[in-house]
């Protein structure tokens, strides 16, 4: 089992034909019963990375993405939504799906489907990846204590030497109170201390659902 997350960075002007659009095709390509992919959540940012949408999508191993993919390319439906997306998408900017594992054999990661208001979903480019895993896999224990993220991947095919992972909170001053607990916590220093150093880049965005969204 895999995800695909893509995140559409859409012309301000389109916003709203885009999110028209999404709606209608999105839920029908979950629930074709020929096609090998569940749709976990979409999301529109609040706050971050404006005008941009992400999507998790989950697979039943590679021969499931191959099998929806050669779907898709017959699907008349999904072809003129293609070709109404495109004009949609802000030329230059990342609209790549990336190939995400769902943290890997040794990790205790999980995908959870809980409703709740936001999810903030962090993307990180460490320098040394594996040695970052290690220290940030303790600290997770820490935050565990006050909330339970909703996943963590890695990027194996697309944009290389990525890590996502999505918290979901009722609302952002949870948020702060749950952050500001975990700080009490012995290791969640020592985490930030030995993670912050091998990060070359981060982004954090302020995520919520889509009215078809399965997670919410």
């Amino acid at each position: 089992m895999f995800h695909e997350i893509q995140k559409h960075k859409i012309k301000p002007d389109c916003v709203e034909d885009y999110i028209k659009l999404v709606s209608e095709h999105y839920p029908r390509i979950a629930n074709n019963p020929k096609n090998s992919v569940h749709l976990c959540g979409s999301w529109q940012t609040e706050i971050g990375d404006l005008d941009s949408f992400f999507h998790i999508w989950e697979y039943q191993g590679y021969t499931g993405y191959h099998e929806t993919q050669n779907q898709l390319k017959n699907d008349q439906h999904y072809q003129k939504f293609i070709k109404e997306l495109r004009p949609m998408l802000q030329i230059g900017k990342p609209n790549l799906p990336r190939i995400c594992l769902l943290g890997n054999k040794s990790s205790s990661y999980t995908f959870i489907l809980i409703n709740t208001n936001i999810h903030i979903f962090i993307t990180y480019q460490p320098g040394r990846l594996l040695e970052w895993e290690n220290h940030w896999k303790k600290g997770l224990e820490c935050r565990r204590q006050y909330c339970e993220p909703v996943g963590a991947w890695f990027c194996q095919l697309g944009e290389l030497n990525l890590v996502h992972h999505m918290w979901q909170y009722p609302n952002l001053e949870s948020r702060k109170l749950t952050r500001e607990q975990a700080w009490k916590v012995d290791g969640w220093a020592d985490t930030v201390f030995k993670t912050v150093r091998l990060i070359s880049k981060m982004e954090s965005n302020v995520l919520i659902p889509l009215p078809f969204s399965p997670l919410r």
